[in-house]
């Protein structure tokens, strides 16, 4: 008999967690369990690429209101839920400034929302064998959905996320297991979470290389570029975190070195563009620094660019690093605290040091070096990035 699994997460709109459950709904085992995907919020570019194998669950609209505005939530009325998002966004102030924490609002916030909103939320109906929370806050899936194992996913760098750890643990205690995407994530949950330490294992995103290089050749990528163009991709969020700031202030000083024919080109969108957008003017990289947004297809883009580069100030560990050395792209990253989980420095790709400099002269060497590009392409397609067998650790748990 089938073993029923529940997966849950917000929304699918193009984000690097979406990513990586596309990603692992691809090579899920429906010969062996039905899989239902519990989406708070039916919006999203990713909705198309979910299998036909997974069932979605209808949306509930009490679960759709935590990132929507809370006028929206009044509108549908949604009133004691948007109560909550108002109080909690008060207490979150008060939280994250007597511990000094400069970005931690917004996440407490988020918490705060989850555990109050709780109690005016339905249950699901359906009893499963397994419930995955795959993205935080997890307390939907702790509180409200009744399942033999329960098991929460960890994407980040948790000794890096201001939170109420405190609220948090209470909720992780909830869960059997707890999966991590890497060792160094593990490590760093760990450091925060030492209690923790015998519901983690580490279930690293799924890659299916078929499914990036056939997407990497349908769709346009880029239009009437010069061929001396030197072509810096970059994917993710646009948020402080990602380091984007820091990569207009590298690309000027590239500009300042006389290296003019540089473009770098960043696919994501997010909270952070108004200031990126005035850095990029203040700079007058307007024609060099290029946001393109949402793009439900990043993958065209990264197989014809000369470099990708992960500039972020800390990662869990990024989807797009993978699918790039699955593309075959010579690799930049930061030194975020998780890089060298990322790819093997020298082999792989470079790592550089965390600052704007840092970045310059890690682009500059590719750049003036193409005997380093080489060597590199060469050692990562003679790799197998396919890594469908971290599957087998679920299908262990579900068993």
């Amino acid at each position: 008999m089938k073993k029923n699994i529940l997966i849950s997460v917000y929304n699918m709109e193009i984000g690097g967690i979406e990513r990586s459950l596309i990603n692992m709904l691809e090579s899920f085992d429906y010969q062996r369990y039905n899989v239902d995907l519990l989406i708070f919020h039916h919006v999203g570019e990713f909705m198309s690429l979910i299998p036909r194998s997974v069932n979605i669950l209808p949306q509930v609209g009490r679960y759709s209101v935590f990132r929507k505005p809370v006028t929206q939530c009044l509108k549908e009325k949604q009133y004691s839920l948007a109560f909550i998002r108002v109080v909690s966004k008060y207490i979150a102030k008060i939280k994250s400034k007597s511990r000094n924490l400069e970005e931690g609002a917004g996440y407490i916030q988020m918490q705060l929302t989850q555990k109050n909103a709780s109690f005016f939320l339905p249950k699901l109906n359906k009893e499963y064998d397994v419930a995955i929370s795959y993205a935080w806050p997890h307390d939907i899936i702790a509180n409200k959905v009744k399942a033999k194992k329960k098991i929460a996913w960890v994407h980040t760098d948790y000794s890096k996320l201001e939170i109420d750890n405190e609220l948090d643990l209470k909720v992780w205690n909830q869960f059997d297991h707890i999966a991590s995407v890497s060792d160094a994530c593990s490590q760093a949950f760990l450091t925060t979470y030492p209690t923790l330490k015998d519901k983690v294992i580490v279930v690293e995103n799924i890659t299916s290389p078929t499914f990036i290089k056939k997407m990497a050749e349908e769709g346009l990528s880029f239009n009437k570029e010069k061929p001396q163009t030197f072509k810096l991709v970059s994917v993710g969020r646009l948020s402080y975190v990602k380091g984007f700031d820091m990569a207009i202030e590298a690309l000027k000083l590239l500009h300042n070195r006389g290296l003019t024919n540089i473009k770098w080109y960043i696919i994501g969108y997010g909270g952070y563009e108004k200031e990126l957008k005035e850095l990029i003017s203040n700079y007058d990289l307007k024609e060099s620094f290029i946001l393109l947004g949402k793009k439900t297809n990043p993958y065209p883009y990264i197989k014809n660019c000369d470099l990708y580069v992960q500039p972020s100030r800390y990662e869990g560990k990024a989807v797009t690093v993978s699918e790039a050395k699955i593309l075959g792209k010579p690799i930049l990253i930061t030194k975020y605290p998780t890089a060298s989980s990322q790819i093997e420095n020298g082999v792989e790709g470079m790592i550089c040091d965390l600052s704007v400099p840092g970045i310059a002269k890690g682009i500059e060497e590719f750049y003036r070096n193409q005997e380093l590009k080489n060597t590199l392409v060469n050692n990562i397609m003679d790799r197998d990035y396919s890594n469908i067998y971290e599957l087998d650790k679920l299908y262990q748990i579900i068993s």
